[in-house]
């Protein structure tokens, strides 16, 4: 997706000055030379931003989320002549939208508008269901939740308006949601020596352990090498994984197992090194919450993310593909974390 943007920007000389109304004049035309895929759309958006530094919110006036509850409608132009596909926008999406959140608004203002204004609980959940709505995704949703409910406990909001009586499961910080992850993982070169953020993405992809990593094996839609599998007969259990290319799972595990082999990396599973403890104690890992992601918490995190890669939408479905990837049981706190992110609703009963 990054050569198809880089041309258009190109060839239309389009700068991170634009306002946002000029560039959604262009939208109609991006959207279609771009596939209509989402993930395909978020990586183009991350080229604006990233390569050109194109704010969010120009990012998403350029090419639309696919969420926004726009559509394409047939209309004839005044002069005539063949008819021409534009975008235009259902009036209950984005009018209710528009009048909760105003536009180009972003996280740190909304948190400090419904401060100041002294919003109450039914506004707040308003402004968390306004942010359904604009976001891509579910996972960039939860994202969006997320900074939200950080930003109003900076300001020292009340539980009811922060957000927290709803914050259940796993508490993981940005830099560690599924859409950055799954981006590191799509981008890492194994002709590179890998880092402890490699190691750490990796082991998140597989939801293993520490004491798993050198040992694991990845073949013909089977793992072997599990911890439990040791001191008996090493059955392959079912390959789940964020990526659900099982060469490209292979070659990224291959890498690291390389490191640690050749002494490039520091082995996790060695007891009392701390090698990923501290790693994830770094300051911008850090969760809300203020307490630091532990190893095991990467482990359930690939659980829940390879929920959300398979696109289950039935809760069964859901809690037979995390218990493959964790191979036990799920636990009820983790199986609500992935009602969360993958938007799953359904009533649990447990």
């Amino acid at each position: 997706m990054s050569a198809i943007t880089t041309k258009f920007v190109k060839d239309h000389k389009l700068t991170n000055e634009m306002s946002l109304e000029d560039l959604s004049q262009y939208a109609p035309e991006i959207l279609e030379i771009l596939p209509e895929d989402r993930e395909k759309r978020r990586q183009a958006r991350d080229r604006l931003q990233k390569g050109y530094k194109f704010s969010k919110e120009q990012a998403f006036a350029l090419i639309l989320s696919q969420r926004t509850g726009r559509t394409k409608s047939q209309v004839t132009p005044k002069e005539g002549g063949a008819e021409a596909e534009v975008n235009i926008c259902c009036a209950k999406s984005a009018c209710q939208v528009s009048d909760i959140i105003p536009e180009g608004e972003i996280i740190r203002e909304m948190a400090q508008r419904i401060m100041r204004d002294s919003l109450g609980e039914k506004e707040v959940k308003l402004i968390a269901k306004a942010l359904a709505e604009i976001s891509p995704n579910p996972v960039a949703y939860t994202s969006s939740l997320s900074r939200l409910r950080k930003e109003l406990w900076k300001l020292n909001a009340p539980k009811e308006k922060s957000l927290l009586c709803e914050d259940e499961g796993i508490h993981y910080p940005d830099h560690f949601s599924l859409e950055s992850v799954k981006e590191r993982l799509d981008l890492y070169d194994v002709s590179n020596t890998p880092d402890k953020q490699g190691l750490a993405d990796v082991m998140i992809m597989l939801c293993i352990r520490p004491a798993e990593i050198k040992d694991l094996r990845i073949s013909n839609g089977g793992v072997t090498g599990y911890v439990k599998n040791r001191d008996q007969q090493d059955i392959p259990r079912v390959f789940r994984s964020l990526e659900k290319n099982e060469e490209r799972a292979k070659q990224l595990l291959t890498w690291i197992q390389e490191a640690i082999s050749s002494g490039r990396l520091g082995d996790p599973g060695t007891p009392g090194t701390g090698i990923l403890s501290r790693f994830l104690k770094k300051t911008e890992f850090l969760p809300e919450t203020g307490k630091p992601l532990l190893p095991s918490s990467l482990r359930n995190l690939g659980a829940v993310f390879a929920v959300v890669a398979s696109g289950v939408r039935n809760l069964s479905k859901a809690n037979t593909i995390a218990s493959q990837a964790l191979r036990l049981r799920m636990a009820p706190k983790l199986l609500f974390q992935i009602c969360s992110i993958a938007d799953l609703r359904i009533e649990l009963r447990i």
